[in-house]
């Protein structure tokens, strides 16, 4: 028990743990969370691409005997990648600390906050599960997306730490506001359908080792990849043409500069986006395409959310306390 006073007597006497963090700081920190959860998935990417996914075929050892890895490329690549769930976490915990010690305080920030190194671990102990269960298409499809769900909390985070409570207006029109909330629906079913033809198409991540990997075979080895992409260029077409709607929504009815600048941001990178698919299909899924094809999709997914958070908070209407409310025999004389 002594050993735990003196511990806690230790802990306690860090007085930088008891440091004030002011908005700006906050602000900074939030972003530099956003930044390295999006590059940890750039990362993983490039593990699946170069055939190195089982480079490490145990967790959370490399091996069944040893923590660090062999010599060689493929481990060094996929053990890189486990290390950078550490660099990851460093940012996301001390968003925590920033939020729980920003002067003044905000509990909004603090708890989107604690999503972060929640998600973190939880994507630690999913890919480790990915790992062992050698790269099974479910559990790779699931990784992914499960990166997809933090990055909201970090647009949500770094997004409500830019603006103090107040300083952005509520919502100008209604319909531009629910017009962007929208789109993140068919964003996220386009990113389910990107990871299905991932499982389905030739980059299954062990082509490094030499392991042989689960593929998605729905409608038979040949086929199913084709199938896979006709859906998700589709989805991926209807999404553009909804982006473009919304384009056109808010420049004829907001004129909130951010939504603005939000929905042409989502407009170009989809255009770019929708470029990058039909190449790499074109040159038969080179890895290095595919690669600029998952980090696009990312960076699009993260305008999406920004762009939803650019509409604002629909606020009901409330009446104003110097003018009374119309009574009853008052709306019936005017009929």
């Amino acid at each position: 028990m002594s050993a735990w006073v003196d511990a806690a007597e230790w802990f306690g006497s860090m007085t930088f743990l008891r440091r004030n963090f002011s908005p700006h700081e906050v602000r900074l920190v939030a972003y530099a969370a956003l930044v390295v959860c999006a590059v940890i998935v750039f990362s993983g990417a490039a593990v699946r691409l170069t055939g190195s996914g089982l480079g490490c075929s145990d967790w959370p050892r490399c091996n069944g005997t040893s923590l660090t890895p062999e010599l060689s490329y493929h481990a060094l690549v996929e053990f890189g990648n486990r290390l950078m769930t550490s660099v990851v976490l460093i940012p996301c915990l001390l968003a925590v600390w920033a939020t729980a010690r920003r002067r003044p305080f905000r509990r909004d920030l603090l708890l989107i906050a604690v999503l972060l190194p929640v998600g973190v671990l939880a994507q630690a102990v999913w890919g480790g599960l990915t790992v062992i269960f050698d790269l099974s298409p479910g559990w790779v499809i699931m990784h992914f997306l499960l990166s997809m769900l933090l990055l909201v909390a970090n647009v949500a985070l770094a997004w409500r730490a830019t603006f103090e409570p107040g300083v952005r207006p509520p919502a100008r029109d209604k319909v531009s506001t629910w017009a962007v909330r929208l789109l993140v629906v068919p964003g996220f079913v386009s990113l389910t359908g990107g990871t299905i033809v991932t499982a389905a198409g030739p980059h299954a991540g062990g082509a490094g080792t030499g392991d042989v990997v689960e593929r998605i075979t729905w409608h038979g080895p040949g086929e199913t990849l084709n199938w896979a992409i006709e859906r998700h260029s589709t989805m991926g077409a209807i999404l553009g043409f909804l982006s473009v709607a919304v384009w056109v929504i808010v420049r004829r009815r907001d004129r909130d500069p951010l939504i603005r600048r939000a929905t042409t941001v989502v407009c170009i990178l989809l255009a770019c986006q929708g470029a990058v698919g039909a190449l790499q299909w074109q040159l038969h899924l080179p890895a290095g395409l595919v690669w600029v094809h998952v980090t696009l999709a990312t960076l699009t997914w993260v305008a999406i959310l920004t762009a939803a958070a650019t509409g604002g908070r629909i606020s009901a209407p409330t009446a104003s306390p110097d003018v009374p409310a119309p009574s009853r025999e008052h709306e019936v004389a005017l009929s």
